[in-house]
């Protein structure tokens, strides 16, 4: 019977890019909403600041991770444009690399200088950018995907803290968007752990402090300077 593994490493790509656009979407809407709210605003004020917010986020975080990932894509690229280029003028010193690397990593040197060869006869480059440079399929950088999925997540976490403004109590619609928010930011947090194989509730406590750490801040900021204004 075949051994079956069940690894979380081919999430890596897109669950940090979904988890940080949502979490900056709950973080970032929430903490403008209850901003403009403490500087008692009317609700039709405070719902279009939190749309614009989204709309701003979203489209500032799918830039934002496109040009970062485009980024590490074209560092990969120079890479294998370099290796392929030492393959072709020094293969003996390439194998001789490519050996080394299997003999610190505790194989003895003719089983290392055998394994070398074979890969490198099968894909060299395929082998080098693997054992010599960390490179794989899984985690090869994908600007595209990113930023779809920084800016997905982004809006529909900013959509939460969005509704809330148009069904809770005007009085109260500070503190009824905070919990609401601190709630999510706790779920999503304990949800992206348990999917990477961590702590749930390690996972809800870290995003949930820094989340009501930035509302806390951002309605401070806003009770001041509607008092001034």
């Amino acid at each position: 019977m075949r051994h079956r593994e069940g690894h979380r490493t081919d999430r890596i790509g897109w669950l940090r890019a979904a988890v940080l656009g949502a979490n900056d979407g709950i973080v970032s809407t929430a903490s403008l909403i209850v901003g403009v709210a403490a500087a008692n605003a009317a609700r039709r004020d405070i719902f279009v600041a939190g749309a614009a917010g989204l709309v701003a986020g979203a489209l500032s975080m799918a830039a934002g991770e496109y040009v970062s990932v485009s980024s590490q894509a074209d560092t990969e690229r120079a890479d294998l444009a370099l290796e392929r280029y030492e393959l072709q003028t020094d293969p003996t010193g390439e194998e001789d690399e490519l050996t080394a690397i299997y003999q610190q990593r505790g194989i003895e040197a003719p089983l290392a200088r055998a394994v070398a060869r074979q890969l490198m006869a099968h894909d060299a480059l395929g082998a080098h950018a693997r054992d010599e440079l960390g490179m794989s399929t899984v985690l090869t950088a994908r600007p595209l995907q990113a930023a779809a999925a920084s800016a997905a997540t982004f809006a529909m976490g900013a959509a939460l803290p969005l509704v809330t403004v148009l069904i809770a109590p005007l009085s109260t619609l500070g503190l009824i968007v905070s919990a609401v928010s601190l709630l999510c930011l706790g779920a999503l947090g304990a949800l992206a752990a348990r999917t990477g194989g961590a702590s749930g509730a390690v996972g809800a406590a870290r995003v949930a402090f820094w989340g009501a750490l930035a509302m806390a801040v951002t309605a401070g900021v806003g009770r001041l300077v509607g008092a001034a204004v």
